[in-house]
């Protein structure tokens, strides 16, 4: 985050990957805060910032592709966040 601060880039949208790993959702929710918390540490809107929670994996394996599956969702979320 510090390095993309430093360069330059105006904005960010996160993608906590691996999501299926993690069995407690108030553990996701606690990243969540902490990556945003993060960003504004470095001047990025972390309040406002896109942060989708997923798994790669599993939507590719999935392979439906359809908005909304559980498993590919998230990645059509994340395509969203980077078109706007």
């Amino acid at each position: 985050i510090l390095l993309a601060r430093q360069v330059g880039v105006p904005y960010i949208v996160v993608f906590l990957n691996k999501a299926d790993m993690v069995d407690d959702p108030e553990l996701l929710e606690l990243v969540e805060m902490e990556v945003r918390e993060l960003l504004n540490t470095y001047n990025f809107p972390g309040d406002e910032a896109p942060v989708i929670v997923g798994s790669a994996l599993k939507a590719l394996e999935c392979g439906c592709g359809q908005r909304e599956c559980p498993n590919c969702g998230p990645i059509w979320k994340l395509l969203d966040a980077v078109d706007e």
